[in-house]
C-alpha cells in the first residue's frame, strides 16, 4: 500500500512540479559551473548503494561527505546553493528516486555511501531495513542539528510505530518545517 502511494503522489507531484524543477535547473546551470543535478552515492534499504538526485548547491570541487564536516562549509556553497537548501529546493529531483523506489516519501533520510558510523548504529538497531524517505521522523525533529545517536534513535522509533497517520504526520510536520527553514544547515 505505501509503495502504490509513493508511486501515485511521485507522479502526481512530478508532473506538478516539472515547471518549478526545470527552472530550478536551468537557474543552477546559469549560476555555476557543471550539472544541475548532483548525483550522491547513498545508502538504500538492505544497506544497498543507489544513486540520488539532488539539485546541486555545493561548487564541482567540494569533497563528498556531509555538510557539517566540511570546514567552512559556506565556500564550497554555489551562488544559489544557500537558498535551494534553505527551501528545501535541492530535494525536488529526489521525486525520481521515489517514482524509482529507491526512496518512500516517509522513512529514515538516506546516508551517505562513507557515513559508516550512521550506517553501522542503523544495521545494529534494524533501520536498515526501512525505505529511506524524503523526509523522517528524524527529520522534524531537528533535520541537520542532530546528532547520530539521537537521529537512530527517531529513526529505530519510526521503524517501530510505522503507520499511514504516522506517515501523515511526518508530511504535515516535513511543510512547515521547510516553510520555517528550520533545522537546515546551509
Amino acid at each position: 500500500m505505501k509503495r502504490l502511494l509513493d508511486l501515485s503522489l511521485g507522479l502526481i507531484l512530478g508532473i506538478v512540479f516539472l515547471i518549478p524543477i526545470l527552472f530550478v535547473g536551468l537557474l543552477v546551470r546559469l549560476t555555476s559551473r557543471g550539472s544541475a543535478l548532483y548525483w550522491s552515492e547513498r545508502v538504500g534499504r538492505g544497506n544497498s548503494i543507489f544513486r540520488m538526485p539532488k539539485f546541486r548547491t555545493m561548487k564541482t570541487n567540494t569533497p563528498a561527505v556531509a555538510t557539517h564536516l566540511l570546514h567552512n562549509a559556506e565556500q564550497f556553497l554555489t551562488p544559489i546553493g544557500g537558498f535551494l537548501r534553505k527551501t528545501s529546493l535541492d530535494e525536488l529531483p529526489q521525486l525520481f528516486s521515489i517514482i524509482k523506489g529507491d526512496m518512500s516519501f516517509v522513512g529514515p533520510r538516506p546516508a551517505l555511501f562513507n557515513q559508516d558510523d550512521l550506517i553501522s548504529l542503523r544495521t545494529q538497531k534494524g533501520v536498515h531495513v526501512l525505505t529511506p524517505g524524503l523526509t523522517g521522523w528524524a527529520q522534524i525533529n531537528g533535520r541537520d542539528e542532530l546528532p547520530i545517536t539521537i537521529k537512530v534513535k527517531y529513526d529505530e522509533y519510526y521503524l517501530n510505530n510505522q503507520s499511514f497517520l504516522l506517515d501523515l504526520k511526518i508530511l504535515l510536520l516535513t511543510l512547515v518545517k521547510v516553510l520555517r527553514s528550520e533545522g537546515v544547515q546551509h
